[in-house]
């Protein structure tokens, strides 16, 4: 039986060609929707973007922002998109979209225009060049949004059943990109198409699947304990959904990256909060429920996912082939922003969630593990880190992979700056 088309994925495809036509189509498809008439539709077509698409329209009622997440597959996928009232009724800073439509493959959210900035953008700009009194107001922001969400996962922090964890959209994140969403076949879907049986250009070496995957990764001296293929294996067995009902569930965002946060500056203070609730639920499992912002607010930069082209300016990064190790050695290293807002997922969010967990006996004794396979899984499904494919270079390839490897596997014999995050929220640990 064949699905129906999605008018969204359509869009989203066409939308790179920049001739006009994306706009076109998504200004009937608005006009369908919402029985509107919008003017000036303009698609924002920046680095974070990369699978979903925003911009601005008009209409006589004043400007207006849309935005919608789009996943392949997602007519056969478990879960339902946008949700948006639930962050709300649970207390959490959230903007309210005017207009929603939650009809597969028509998935949609239009709020009113904003002239805020993302937090995204906010901390690029740290990035590129420290303001320590701006770096610690948007440092500042985020403790006080983690200790809300924080609040918000403790109190809804509740049993679930293996199907009520089934049932959530956020798996679309993890484990459903590692399959065909038809049939279910492992390797599928994402992992499949990116990597499966392609080639992989590092700066002077380059490597098939089938060795690559083997191979296990030293960076900077530090020898890693799991290769590609074991990871990607590890996250299909032990992140399926009905595996995850383990440590309960919370009310979450789930995608909560700083691409779907507004940051707010008033009289020397700031604040944040959310948008496009496109995975949020009230049965999230608990350990992956704050896994996309740990990453990709804070390992994903500076660079080498979003704008590759710079990460390949900035950084150097070489590898060399020794038997079933690959030697990688790299100048890279996060920007003081980022190290901040490690520590403070760490000590506000993290530490005390889990040892909250361990109180309520709800903490699974491998936890560390699972936390570590979904780090692993956000920079490598959530877009195509081979170098020539899409914006990826042979640098920021090389980057990406190492990188995803540190957060997902533990180290062989000491400790790098992933083993120190992991052991300071360890709540058996003083």
């Amino acid at each position: 039986m064949s699905q129906p088309t999605s008018r969204t994925a359509e869009i989203r495809k066409i939308a790179k060609a920049r001739d006009g036509m994306a706009e076109r189509l998504l200004a009937e498809l608005l006009r369908d929707l919402f029985q509107i008439e919008p003017e000036n539709v303009t698609i924002n077509h920046d680095q974070y973007s990369l699978n979903s698409l925003n911009g601005f329209f008009e209409t006589a009622d004043g400007a207006f922002f849309f935005k919608f997440h789009q996943e392949e597959g997602e007519e056969a996928m478990n879960g339902e998109y946008y949700r948006a009232d639930i962050l709300a009724r649970a207390g959490l800073p959230v903007d309210q979209p005017l207009l929603m439509s939650v009809l597969p493959g028509e998935q949609i959210l239009v709020y009113r225009r904003r002239t805020d900035p993302r937090f995204s953008d906010v901390l690029r700009a740290l990035d590129l060049e420290d303001d320590p009194a701006a770096r610690q107001r948007a440092v500042e922001a985020e403790r006080r949004l983690s200790e809300a969400v924080l609040k918000v996962y403790l109190d809804t922090l509740h049993p679930v059943t293996a199907e009520q964890v089934t049932a959530e959209p956020v798996h679309r994140l993890f484990h459903q990109r590692l399959i065909d969403p038809l049939t279910g076949t492992y390797p599928g879907g994402r992992m499949a198409s990116f990597y499966v049986g392609k080639s992989f250009a590092f700066p002077d070496l380059t490597l098939d699947w089938d060795t690559l995957s083997r191979c296990r990764f030293v960076v900077n001296g530090i020898e890693y304990r799991d290769s590609i293929s074991v990871l990607f294996d590890a996250a299909h067995d032990r992140l399926a959904p009905q595996r995850l009902a383990d440590a309960g569930g919370v009310t979450a965002h789930g995608d909560a990256h700083n691409a779907n946060v507004w940051y707010e500056e008033r009289d020397g203070t700031a604040k944040l909060s959310f948008f496009d609730p496109a995975f949020a639920g009230e049965n999230i499992p608990t350990l992956l429920a704050e896994v996309k912002t740990t990453f990709h607010n804070v390992l994903a930069h500076p660079l080498w996912l979003y704008d590759p082209a710079m990460a390949a300016e900035r950084y150097k990064a070489s590898v060399v082939r020794d038997g079933d190790l690959l030697r990688v050695t790299t100048d890279f290293e996060p920007s003081p922003v980022r190290k901040a807002l490690l520590d403070v997922k760490a000590e506000a969010l993290w530490r005390p969630l889990l040892a909250q967990l361990k109180a309520r006996d709800m903490l699974p004794v491998d936890w560390r593990p699972v936390v570590r396979l979904g780090l692993f899984l956000c920079p490598t499904l959530v877009m195509n880190l081979r170098a020539g494919v899409t914006s990826h270079n042979p640098v920021s390839s090389l980057l990406s992979l190492s990188i995803a490897v540190m957060a997902g596997s533990e180290p062989v014999a000491g400790e790098d700056a992933m083993s120190r995050f992991f052991d300071l929220i360890d709540p058996d640990r003083d």
